[in-house]
Order: structure tokens, then C-alpha cells, then sequence
């Protein structure tokens, strides 16, 4: 099985982006499955019902999130009635959506699971306390599970692709923008990548304009954030795996768009 996964989507650019180059990017890598973390990809923060349907139209199987889930309006109603997206598992179970799912395809099943930091980015749970319990729900018949973690402390990222490590297929880590270069397969078979990265405009601040993020540092005053445009590329990762679900293989994906 190949895994197609797509780091944090950044607003407009970073969505036509990979709308318009993923048919032929999914060919290339021969992938049987494409995740992709949406949770920029509304104006650098959150995601709408309208921006992930043409997400899913375009090719995308699964898309994740974090922290800025909830700053879209209407996000809330599409999750509770999709499973084609998820929000952290370590969120209330209160919260709409769900943190994993199950995506079928000729290769056989996958299953995502989102989880978020808690080091500065405060899940209202802790993903360590959450995460044994999500992976017995995953009904057994699921060789392959992919996890997106998404937090701001390398510290975190690094601990849970070894505490799951042999027991998941890929552990990737998003949130960070700045791809990292520690691509590898642990020793019990986990593909792990810090961060996967960014897909948007990186002739900028992680995503933002870099004149009013430059602003903002030298003047301390509140500034609107504004996504740029240049220098647009598509970045993430690519995974193989055998059929029993043990990671073979992942490289990291940087594509000029």
C-alpha cells in the first residue's frame, strides 16, 4: 500500500494548488490512498463545508485537522454528517465529528487517526491517555493506520511515534509549517516524520504575509493576518507499506507548484 499524505493546506493557494496537481501527483506516486491535513485551509485557519467538498471531489480520501477546527462556522454540521474528516481524538467526546475513521479502497483499508498536542496548543485531553483506547475501537480486520499528530512541541511528536511505533503504520506530524528532515521507519516498523511541512505559499511567515508578520515582531501591535501568494509548493510525505500493515518505506514530498 502507498500513502499519500498531504502537510497542513494554506489557504487559497495552497488548496488550487493541490486540487490541480494531484490527479497527476497520485499517479506518480501510485498512491492507493491520499490524506491531507485541511486545517489551515480556509484563510490560514480552519476549514469550511464548501472548501472540503471540493477537496474530497479532487481526490483527497481523508482530511484532518487541529487546533483551528472550530474557527469555521459551519465545519461542525459537515463533520457530524462525513466521515471523510476528522477532528483530534483527544478532543471532548462532547465535540461533533469524530476522531478516526476508516477509508476502503482497492488496496484494502485504512485508517486515520487525528490527535493534537497538548504542549502549548492545550487539547482538552491528553493524547497519550487517549490514544490506547482509540486504536482498540479500529476493528481488527484494519491492517494499516496512519496517525496525523498534530502539535507544536518536537518533543511530543518524537515520543508518540515511539510509543506507537509497531503498532501503526505512519506516525506524521503536522502543525509546524517547517518540514523536517528525520524521515524514517522505526525499528518496529512505524514510518515517522516530525513535520510533513507545509502545501501554500512559503515566500512568507508559515503560511502569512511576511511584511505584516515582520510588523507584528517589530512593533508589537496587533496585526490582520493575511495569506501571501509566492513561491507555492505542495509538500508532505509518501508512505509503503506491506500488506500486514508495517511500514517499508517513506520519503518526504516537495513539489514547486
Amino acid at each position: 500500500m502507498n500513502i499519500l499524505f498531504i502537510a497542513d493546506i494554506f489557504g487559497r493557494p495552497g488548496r488550487e494548488a493541490l486540487i490541480r496537481m494531484l490527479p497527476e501527483l497520485r499517479e506518480q506516486t501510485q498512491a492507493d490512498f491520499v490524506v491531507a491535513n485541511g486545517e489551515n485551509a480556509a484563510s490560514g485557519a480552519g476549514i469550511t463545508s464548501n472548501i472540503a467538498t471540493k477537496l474530497l471531489a479532487g481526490g483527497v480520501d481523508v482530511i484532518t485537522t487541529g487546533n483551528h477546527i472550530w474557527r469555521q462556522r459551519d465545519i461542525a454540521g459537515f463533520m457530524t454528517a462525513s466521515d471523510r474528516i476528522v477532528r483530534p481524538a483527544n478532543y471532548l467526546p462532547e465535540n461533533p465529528g469524530r476522531g478516526w475513521t476508516v477509508a476502503a479502497g482497492d488496496a484494502g483499508s485504512l485508517a486515520v487517526v487525528n490527535l493534537s498536542g497538548n504542549l502549548y496548543i492545550g487539547a482538552p485531553r491528553g493524547m497519550f491517555q487517549v490514544i490506547d483506547s482509540v486504536l482498540r475501537e479500529i476493528p481488527g480486520g484494519v491492517r494499516h493506520i496512519l496517525v496525523d499528530i498534530h502539535a507544536e512541541a518536537t518533543s511530543e511528536k518524537v515520543a508518540l511515534g515511539r510509543y506507537l511505533d509497531g503498532r501503526v503504520t505512519a506516525v506524521i506530524g503536522t502543525h509546524t509549517h517547517v518540514q523536517t528532515a528525520d524521515e524514517q521507519v522505526l525499528p518496529g516498523g512505524t514510518a515517522y516524520l516530525t513535520d510533513a511541512g507545509m502545501t501554500g505559499p512559503h515566500d512568507s511567515v508559515i503560511g502569512v504575509r511576511k511584511e505584516i508578520i515582520l510588523k507584528r515582531f517589530l512593533t508589537q501591535m496587533p496585526v490582520r493576518f493575511e495569506v501571501a501568494d509566492e513561491g507555492v509548493r505542495i509538500e508532505g510525505a509518501l508512505i509503503q507499506a506491506n500488506a500486514d500493515g508495517r511500514a517499508t518505506g517513506i520519503e518526504r514530498i516537495r513539489i514547486e507548484a
